[in-house]
């Protein structure tokens, strides 16, 4: 690794943890070079899908420390 990217990436994990969750998804994003229209319209659809559940009431949201927990459970029980 050059030393200026050794430097972006201690700059980068002194962010808090918000900012370095942005900062990785906005570099993942870079990566894609073509977009898939059928597979964002897909995602799309999901995304409004379980939004209109959420507000339905029809699921409920559960903490990140607790889904963690879940699926480590279930990684351990495989």
């Amino acid at each position: 690794m050059g030393q200026d990217i050794s430097e972006v990436l201690k700059q980068a994990l002194e962010l808090p943890a918000e900012g370095r969750a942005a900062l990785a998804g906005a570099l993942l994003e870079s990566l894609d070079a073509a977009v898939d229209a059928s597979a964002e319209a897909e995602w799309d659809r999901e995304i409004a899908r379980r939004i209109e559940e959420l507000d339905a009431g029809v699921v409920k949201p559960v903490a990140w420390s607790e889904a963690r927990r879940q699926i480590a459970a279930a990684l351990d029980g495989r």
